[in-house]
C-alpha cells in the first residue's frame, strides 16, 4: 500500500463509528493502513500479530478486522479459521499472493472477501464499505414480511434477524453466508445466479462463489456431495429447496 496521492481533509471520528482491527506484521503497511481509514472515518485499532489480535478481541468490540495472510508464527489463515468457530464478525483478508488457490483458502476458513497487495488506498476503502453494508442490514434485498423465516429440512432462517437454526441450536453464520441465504431464501427455490451471489461489486468470481456455497453446505447437508437442500441449477447457480 502506497501514500494516497494528495492529502484530503480527514473525516470526523464519531463515537458510532465502525470499530476496525488491522493485524498486520509490517510495522509500516500496519501505520499506513491505520492512518488512511482513520482519515476516512473510521476508529482503528491496530496489532502486529495473531496473539496481539485475540487479546484486542478479548477487550474491544469490532465491526470488521483487516487481516493479513502471511504472518510469521501463527499466519492470518490460521488465526481466521480459529476465529470463525465462535465469531461472525467480518474479515477482509490481505494477501500479496496471487494464486487463486491462496485466495480460495481464505474464502474456505471464513474471511469474507479479500484484497492482494499491492493494493490502492481507495479500493481498501470501498471493500470495508461494502462489507459493513451488508453487515448493517444483513442484505440488500427486501425481507418479505408475510415470510419472516423459511423451513428447509431441520432448518430455520429467519430472513430478518438472519438467523439459522436447527431446532434450539444456533447455526453460526459469516456475513457472506447469511446473504447467500437470504438470496436464496427470497428466490424460493428458484435459480440464483453466481452473479447475483457475488455481491456487489462482483468481487468474488465465479470459483469463489462457488467455494462459499460449499462452506454453507457443510453446515447445512448431511452429505454436502449430494446436496438436499442447497442444490446447484446447472448452467445458471444455485438454489435452495424449501420446506412447503
Amino acid at each position: 500500500m502506497q501514500e494516497p496521492a494528495g492529502k484530503a481533509a480527514p473525516a470526523p471520528i464519531t463515537d458510532d463509528a465502525p470499530h476496525l482491527l488491522v493485524v498486520d506484521d509490517d510495522r509500516r503497511i500496519r501505520a499506513l493502513i491505520s492512518r488512511f481509514l482513520i482519515g476516512q472515518g473510521y476508529r482503528v485499532t491496530s496489532a502486529g500479530t495473531a496473539a496481539e489480535a485475540r487479546g484486542r478481541l478479548r477487550s474491544l468490540h469490532f465491526d470488521l478486522i483487516v487481516l493479513d495472510v502471511m504472518m510469521p508464527g501463527e499466519t492470518g489463515l490460521e488465526f481466521a479459521k480459529k476465529f470463525r468457530l465462535d465469531s461472525d464478525v467480518p474479515i477482509l483478508m490481505l494477501t500479496a499472493r496471487t494464486e487463486i488457490d491462496d485466495r480460495v483458502r481464505g474464502l474456505e476458513v471464513g474471511a469474507d472477501d479479500y484484497l492482494a497487495k499491492p493494493f490502492e488506498p481507495k479500493e481498501l476503502s470501498l471493500r470495508i464499505a461494502s462489507i459493513l453494508r451488508r453487515t448493517a442490514v444483513r442484505s440488500e434485498q427486501p425481507v418479505v414480511a408475510s415470510v419472516p423465516s423459511v423451513r428447509f429440512g431441520a432448518f430455520v432462517f429467519n430472513l430478518e434477524r438472519g438467523e439459522l437454526r436447527q431446532g434450539e441450536e444456533m447455526i453460526r453464520l459469516t456475513d457472506r453466508e447469511r446473504f447467500m441465504l437470504r438470496l436464496l431464501s427470497n428466490a424460493a427455490g428458484e435459480p440464483v445466479s453466481r452473479e447475483e451471489l457475488a455481491g456487489e461489486g462482483g468481487a468474488n468470481n465465479e470459483r469463489t462463489v462457488d467455494v462459499q456455497i460449499n462452506r454453507l453446505r457443510r453446515k447445512i447437508e448431511i452429505d454436502p456431495t449430494n446436496p438436499l437442500h442447497l442444490q446447484t441449477a446447472r448452467g445458471t447457480g444455485y438454489r435452495l429447496m424449501l420446506d412447503r
